[in-house]
């Protein structure tokens, strides 16, 4: 026979893809998207300048200098000084430690948690009516609303306020996690594994919740930037971090009162928290894009 049926060619690059590992092909997806690739670098920019504030910044973020009060922005002080004399910039730089450790904490812990209540909603049936309603209490609370009440009971404390925008935040990881166990639970391969007897801890751990790491992962980063932007709002009430620790939102909260004679106290504080939120959501958009097969990935 002339005539012989061959397969089509595999272009370069879907040998490349066939090739890769899943977690390889997305690393390189990823790197190619313009949304991620920019809030990274800026992401980095600002968690670099919180790892050198020790090397970058004039001194402790609460050395104050009478003297040179309402210094207005220049070489010797690159973002003014606020009433008692305290450089701002090197405020700016210690206060983003505490706010990003703030976020990244109520990030985490609200995955955590979130995920367990929602896999345990989703898996236990006769849980999941009970769960779910508690998950839609917290939630018909404004966020911030329910983080205040929280914060104002246990007091103004750093831990506090991770508790109290965590208890605001697990909801949001619940629904997420429900929703995409919900699903799971049906596909074939956890049928077979509850025929083979296996235990519903060993399914749960090994089978759901690795496949719901991807919009887990996606709604982490959007709470991330929730919580700063959440703590920069408790700061600013007088219930969130406390003096003397420099925060974002406690920095902004001291500079209002001289906002037309001394513009900077707010502004500089201000920028950064609204940059590092953006940052964050960037990040998110690309994980989001990626992550999602439903969606088109951007070159």
């Amino acid at each position: 026979m002339t005539d012989i049926l061959q397969a089509p060619p595999v272009t370069a690059t879907a040998a490349d893809a066939q090739s890769q590992g899943p977690f390889r092909l997305a690393m390189r997806r990823l790197t190619a998207h313009r949304s991620f690739r920019i809030g990274g670098v800026m992401l980095a920019l600002v968690i670099l300048a919180a790892c050198l504030a020790p090397w970058i910044s004039t001194g402790t973020p609460n050395a104050t200098a009478v003297r040179v009060r309402f210094e207005a922005p220049s070489l010797g002080f690159l973002f003014g000084t606020d009433n008692f004399g305290r450089d701002i910039w090197t405020r700016v730089l210690y206060g983003a430690r505490v706010s990003l450790w703030i976020g990244l904490s109520v990030a985490i812990m609200s995955a955590v948690l979130g995920a367990l209540v929602g896999v345990c909603a989703a898996w236990f049936r006769r849980l999941d009516s009970l769960i779910m309603r508690i998950m839609d209490a917290l939630l018909a609370f404004p966020a911030i609303l329910l983080a205040i009440g929280v914060s104002a009971v246990l007091g103004p404390h750093i831990s506090s306020v991770i508790i109290a925008l965590t208890s605001a935040y697990i909801p949001r990881c619940a629904r997420v996690v429900r929703a995409s166990a919900l699903v799971i639970r049906e596909q074939n391969y956890v049928e077979a594994a509850l025929i083979s007897g296996a235990s519903d801890v060993r399914i749960i751990f090994k089978h759901v919740l690795p496949n719901c790491l991807a919009p887990l992962l996606v709604t982490m980063t959007f709470v991330f930037a929730y919580a700063i932007l959440a703590e920069a709002t408790l700061s600013f009430l007088g219930i969130g971090t406390p003096p003397p620790h420099a925060s974002w939102g406690n920095i902004v909260s001291q500079g209002r009162d001289y906002l037309v004679d001394a513009w900077w106290i707010m502004l500089f504080p201000g920028l950064a928290i609204s940059i590092s939120a953006l940052a964050i959501n960037l990040i998110g958009d690309g994980l989001r894009d990626v992550l999602d097969p439903r969606l088109k990935i951007e070159g």
